[in-house]
């Protein structure tokens, strides 16, 4: 996020294993996000989330930064980061606490939060998100929104993710060494929700599966809440490197072939369509038929759906996402890859990409960019956080005078 000279501007980073994104958005008065700014660059330096090279993913950062600076007219000086990779992990907690007062307050619910989160965790882990799914007041379960209620006493379960403490360091370092300060560092698949998925399918019960070049970023909801989250660090470049080891090109080629021309379904590719293969070493190029690309794909895609689908059953949420599973990220883009993954999931599965933007929606309604718009979407909802807390802060201060007009001390 950046507060730069406007306290309405919220910039969002999305650091990728194969690009950078950089995303600048107002916050209009009615509350819209106008997407100002946008900055993409070829990710170097990143592996399967995580940083291989600092210097190089600096470099990245930096183009990206300064590219949607340029389109945006404005200055960043801070940003809501993005973070993924086989670390992160995730944990189901219970916290209790009585009721001070009759009735609960704020300061109740942040207390019983507190107690949920307060489990031991490694000294190498780091907490990301709290989330509280639901509040108990004595034996009424369910509870969305406790303040107000009587009880006297009170429980919340919370679902917590965590992630490594170095992993989380050396993105962060890259970050800083942009002269820029991090807001926030989001969980990449916590991010993709807040922009693909809608407020029906969360409640109902939805699977999303954000799938990158180098993982494969899975929450699932029900409830209106986050139930399980998981990455799987195998994603859209192995089948980039399938395409370049079998056809003999080199890796560049490979993902503009991918892009282009692939298709995660065979039985929807002619036989008769041929494409132009560049080969190594200065060779020739060669004419292969789009069908034998689709045999290259579809073992690859029916693999990292396999292990989806493994992730989504082992967690024992499946009876509960009535809504299907939703693809987001640039490797769920190819054709076929939706109709594949309904016949792998047997569930409804549709291709998800960001809603509810303005300014430049055209060019970010793709679900490459459901990362870096959820980005902003999660610092707008911080922001107002951030706001009411100020203003809950102040009010007994104000009580307090008007307390003391009454009694006549001023």
């Amino acid at each position: 996020m950046t507060k730069n000279d406007d306290d309405n501007m919220i910039v969002s980073l999305d650091v990728g294993t194969n690009k950078v994104t950089a995303l600048i958005a107002e916050v209009q008065p009615e509350g819209d996000l106008n997407i100002i700014g946008v900055g993409v660059t070829a990710a170097r330096g990143m592996d399967k989330g995580g940083v291989n090279d600092l210097n190089l993913v600096v470099q990245s950062i930096q183009r990206a930064i300064n590219e949607a600076e340029l389109m945006a007219d404005c200055r960043a000086s801070s940003v809501y980061l993005n973070i993924s990779g086989r670390h992160i992990s995730c944990q189901n907690e219970n916290g209790m606490v009585p009721i001070n007062d009759t009735e609960v307050t704020q300061d109740d619910v942040d207390s019983v939060i507190h107690a949920a989160k307060s489990v031991p965790i490694a000294q190498e882990r780091r907490i990301l998100h709290v989330l509280p799914q639901e509040f108990v007041i004595d034996s009424q379960e369910s509870i969305k929104s406790p303040v107000g209620m009587s009880g006297v006493r009170m429980e919340a379960r919370v679902h917590m993710i965590t992630c490594a403490n170095d992993m989380a360091r050396n993105i962060v370092k890259a970050v800083e060494r942009c002269d820029l300060k991090v807001e926030s560092l989001v969980f990449s698949a916590l991010a993709s929700s807040h922009a693909a998925l809608t407020d029906d399918e969360k409640e109902l019960g939805v699977a999303l599966v954000d799938m990158g070049a180098g993982t494969i970023d899975i929450s699932l909801f029900s409830g209106g809440v986050l139930r399980h989250t998981a990455v799987i660090p195998v994603a859209g470049n192995q089948v980039t490197n399938d395409i370049a080891k079998i056809f003999r090109t080199p890796l560049s080629h490979a993902e503009e072939i991918k892009v282009q021309y692939a298709c995660a379904l065979r039985q929807m590719v002619s036989m008769e369509d041929n494409i132009e293969v560049p080969s190594v070493g200065g060779r020739p190029s060669r004419t292969m038929s789009r069908h034998t690309l689709a045999e290259v794909v579809e073992p690859r895609y029916q693999e990292l759906f396999e292990l989806v689908r493994d992730e989504i059953y082992g967690s024992g949420l499946e009876e509960q996402i009535a809504a299907g599973v939703v693809l987001t990220g640039g490797t769920a883009k190819m054709e076929g890859a939706v109709e594949f993954a309904e016949e792998i999931f047997q569930m409804p599965v549709r291709l998800g990409a960001p809603i509810g933007i303005q300014g430049l929606s055209d060019y970010v309604a793709d679900p490459v960019y459901s990362t870096g718009v959820g980005l902003l979407k999660f610092g707008q909802i911080e922001l107002a956080e951030q706001q009411k807390e100020k203003q809950r802060s102040q009010r007994p201060h104000w009580l307090q005078r008007i307390q003391s007009w009454f009694r006549g001390e001023f």
